[in-house]
């Protein structure tokens, strides 16, 4: 257990999953921006989250490695592709196990999960992250592959947004399971991630395109962004469930030459 897991697990049990309602004020536009693969940047006035950073190797490949300031980070395994935490500021915080915790005046239950079909006898666990940010619930499944054991359900609620894996490969939920997690969950906003993008060499990325995800869904339902960043309000949330597609994150910048 490194130094960060030693601070930052067993800060004790959240008083409400949600936060104290006594405290709570006019949330603020809650922006989400997509920096690839399953990481996003949470953003509500002062407060930057930063999900599942991952080394822009493999399937991430020419993507930048996520280096963007934040107050918190959250991971869901110390794999390359989404807990690589080597650029991130020691004096960030890091959430990386199960559990209740209250940082930033926001309560993280953190929810642990197989990371593949095999009870986690091949990649161990998945920590799926829940929270409530501008004013709406995020749940966050990381690195899912399993179906929902009762216990977790539970603990999982129904979210306004939900970050869900769907390519497949050995530690992740295929297009069918992806599916059938969002239907057990019903929100109101689907964010597909962990899936081959367009650019990427199919033979050093064995994940599914997202379009297998999306024909399992009528197409009105399947919203598509031209950029990589969404801004939401409560007020904002869909009536009918609605799949959100982000615009690709935008490449490296070239070195500039001495």
């Amino acid at each position: 257990m490194n130094r960060r897991q030693v601070f930052y697990f067993g800060l004790g049990l959240a008083s409400s999953l949600w936060g104290n309602p006594s405290q709570a004020q006019k949330p603020a536009p809650l922006s989400l921006t997509w920096l690839g693969h399953m990481s996003f940047l949470f953003q509500d006035g002062k407060r930057r989250i930063l999900s599942h950073p991952f080394k822009s190797v493999g399937c991430n490949k020419g993507l930048p490695t996520p280096q963007k300031e934040a107050d918190l980070v959250l991971v869901s395994s110390r794999l390359l592709d989404e807990g690589f935490i080597e650029n991130i500021s020691e004096s960030t915080p890091i959430l990386q196990q199960p559990g209740s915790y209250n940082l930033l005046g926001i309560n993280f239950q953190g929810i642990r999960m197989a990371h593949d079909r095999v009870q986690g006898r091949r990649f161990g666990f998945n920590v799926a992250w829940r929270w409530q940010q501008g004013g709406m619930g995020i749940l966050h499944l990381g690195g899912a592959a399993a179906p929902f054991q009762p216990e977790e359900r539970i603990l999982m609620g129904r979210p306004d947004l939900l970050v869900v894996p769907v390519g497949g490969g050995d530690k992740a939920y295929d297009p069918q399971g992806a599916m059938a997690g969002v239907m057990a969950l019903n929100p109101k906003i689907v964010i597909p991630v962990h899936f081959r993008r367009a650019k990427a060499d199919p033979s050093i990325c064995d994940l599914q395109p997202l379009s297998e995800f999306l024909s399992l869904f009528p197409e009105d339902s399947i919203v598509r962004l031209k950029a990589n960043t969404l801004n939401l309000l409560p007020q904002d949330l869909p009536q009918t469930m609605k799949i959100m597609v982000f615009g690709e994150p935008a490449p490296p910048k070239p070195a500039k030459k001495p």
